[in-house]
């Protein structure tokens, strides 16, 4: 059993929340629609790798407005404990450039969007 990190961000804009779909091959929710981010790695300042994780993950640059929310969760391997930031794209203009290993699809969201996917996908959140 191992302990992570993950920092997660609502990139907002307009209006609308930036989501993205896990690919098909992750271990881990696969085909799940996500708030994008990553693992931060260990000795890295949280905020650096949630901007780490969208460049690598999506080729943009995001501002990290605060943090929202965190929690714990347990899955088979880990414990993972996970912080939600407030966030905006640094150019709103930027293409988003997914990693197929990664994410499969993109989309920005409404609210009311954003609860029937997670509702369509899991019936349990």
């Amino acid at each position: 059993m191992n302990q992570k990190i993950t920092a997660c961000a609502f990139v907002h804009s307009n209006g609308k929340v930036f989501i993205a779909k896990r690919a098909d091959t992750k271990k881990f929710l696969p085909g799940k629609f996500e708030l994008p981010g990553g693992h931060v790695e260990y000795g890295e300042d949280i905020i650096a790798g949630l901007k780490r994780e969208f460049r690598e993950e999506f080729g943009v640059d995001i501002i990290v407005e605060g943090a929202l929310y965190a929690f714990t969760y347990m899955n088979e391997e880990d414990h993972v404990i996970e912080v939600d930031f407030l966030a905006q794209l640094n150019d709103p203009q930027t293409k988003v450039t997914l990693r197929p290993e990664d994410h499969s699809e993109s989309r920005w969201v409404t609210k009311q969007e954003q609860d029937e996917i997670w509702d369509k996908h899991d019936p349990e959140y």
